[in-house]
């Protein structure tokens, strides 16, 4: 096994100013930098991961917190997972994937056993029960997502409220007057999921700006859930020729039940997703998206608690504008 040792005799140092390069603990100079990083490669040395937390305090391990509750759609919550695990593992840190719902108690716990340098927290509410907690933890913490009291906190995401405006416009430009929302689960209504509720009020708000008419209805992930949505909307007049779905679980049923109603997409009804991009043209139609953009925001998340671990961060906002990509789901009305 290569030593710290052998890495200093190689760039003909001294063992503690290789350690002094590896910690950034004192400034060395570039080039015996580069004299200890080029040995260090040459010799395929591994810092032991135990001294090295022991010596720097840290145990590069970050914590994410993504509770899998059964209203959240697991595929999409998992690429967000993989997505953090990859920058994480850009910045030699492995990730503590948390999945059950302790809600501020699990915050505590994990800040008071060092179990991670960082807290990443996923499923945040608009009234969130952990800010508290948040504000007073000793170590940095970023959610995915925004609460509506967000201040002294770090936070990432989609602009959800600009995004459900997007959609409304996208459709409105092209003629449609009624336009409906099939929404995430009711629970995620009730629960007060910050992205929700902000799409709604985008969504909601263009269409007054548009004089169009909207309707808005909750929908239960299942078949069922979405025939009883579908049996509600076309009940209604004037009648509804755009679709905004914001439920990622119902996009294959939806497409597979509008076909067994003789409804084409887009020649009778326009269909337009919030998802992530790969979902969207996964169908038989590519389906016009708003994109969730998981890898952006993981690595965005990663890159701040990384900064903040570094002593360069301060508290802030950060949301990503929406994205939205014609695929041929929707077009003028019928």
């Amino acid at each position: 096994m290569v030593t710290i040792a052998d890495v200093a005799r190689a760039a003909g140092v001294s063992p503690s100013t290789v350690s002094y390069v590896l910690s950034g603990k004192r400034t060395i100079s570039e080039t015996t930098r580069r004299k200890v990083h080029r040995s260090i490669r040459k010799l395929g040395y591994r810092p032991n991961a135990g001294a090295r937390a022991l010596a720097s305090s840290r145990t590069n391990v970050l914590a994410l917190v993504a509770p899998l509750r059964t209203d959240l759609n697991v595929p999409v919550v998992m690429q967000f997972v993989g997505a953090t695990a990859a920058a994480a593992r850009a910045h030699d840190h492995d990730v503590l994937l948390l999945t059950a719902d302790e809600g501020a108690e699990g915050l505590d716990r994990v800040a008071a056993s060092a179990l991670a340098d960082a807290i990443l927290v996923m499923d945040v509410e608009a009234s969130e029960p952990r800010v508290p907690v948040l504000r007073a933890l000793e170590r940095p913490a970023v959610l995915i997502g925004v609460p509506d009291d967000c201040a002294g906190l770090t936070c990432v995401d989609l602009d959800f409220t600009a995004a459900g405006a997007a959609c409304v416009a996208h459709l409105a430009d092209l003629g449609h007057r009624h336009v409906a929302l099939i929404g995430p689960s009711p629970a995620v209504y009730r629960r007060g999921t910050s992205y929700a509720g902000r799409f709604l009020r985008g969504f909601e708000r263009e269409a007054a700006d548009r004089g169009a008419l909207t309707t808005a209805l909750a929908c239960v992930p299942t078949y069922d859930g979405l025939r009883d949505c579908l049996d509600d909307l076309f009940a209604r007049r004037p009648p509804v020729t755009g679709l905004v779905v914001h439920n990622e679980a119902v996009l294959g049923p939806l497409l597979s039940e509008l076909a067994r109603r003789d409804r084409r997409v887009p020649r009778d009804v326009s269909v337009l997703a919030v998802c992530p991009p790969d979902l969207a043209r996964s169908h038989e139609v590519p389906l016009t998206s708003v994109d969730i953009p998981a890898a952006e925001l993981g690595e965005l998340a990663v890159e701040l608690a990384m900064r903040q671990l570094d002593g360069h961060g301060e508290p802030e906002v950060r949301l990503l504008p929406p994205r939205l990509e014609a695929r041929g789901s929707t077009g003028p009305p019928p």
